[in-house]
Order: structure tokens, then C-alpha cells, then sequence
């Protein structure tokens, strides 16, 4: 069965606002998430604080440039 990750073309970004009392709280808040989402290659692309928290851009490139494409070679469906 194809993964529904295996559709994406590039790279998957999540908006959220996280409660935290500071910029690196907000940081280490924004990492945990793409580990504990398990996505790959993830980068914080924006962060404000704001006083009670923070507007996260999370970024994951779930494939890159160059690499091997899942929808160049299609698996056999089960």
C-alpha cells in the first residue's frame, strides 16, 4: 500500500502556535514536534514570540532535489 507522504513532491509545512515562555523554549518546542511527527530533514523557517508563546512555520523536505522519487519507480499495490 503507497504511503500518502509518498505523494508529496517536495516539502510538507505545518503553521501552529505553541504556548512557551521564550524564543528558544518555542525552538526546542518546534524540534520535539517534527521527531515526535517523525518527519525528515525538518528546519524551523520562522518563529515570532509574541509574550505568552509563538508562531512556528515548521518545514520537513520529505524529498529533495536528485533523490530517488517513490513515484518513478511504482511498487505493487497489496
Amino acid at each position: 500500500m503507497k504511503r500518502t507522504l509518498d505523494q508529496v513532491v517536495d516539502a510538507l509545512d505545518i503553521e501552529t502556535f505553541v504556548l512557551c515562555g521564550d524564543e528558544e523554549e518555542a525552538r526546542q518546542i518546534g524540534e520535539r514536534l517534527l521527531a515526535e511527527l517523525n518527519l525528515p530533514h525538518g528546519d524551523i523557517v520562522f518563529l515570532e514570540f509574541n509574550g505568552c508563546g509563538a508562531r512556528l512555520r515548521l518545514r520537513s523536505y520529505l524529498h529533495r532535489p536528485g533523490q530517488g522519487y517513490p513515484w518513478l519507480s511504482p511498487q505493487e499495490e497489496s
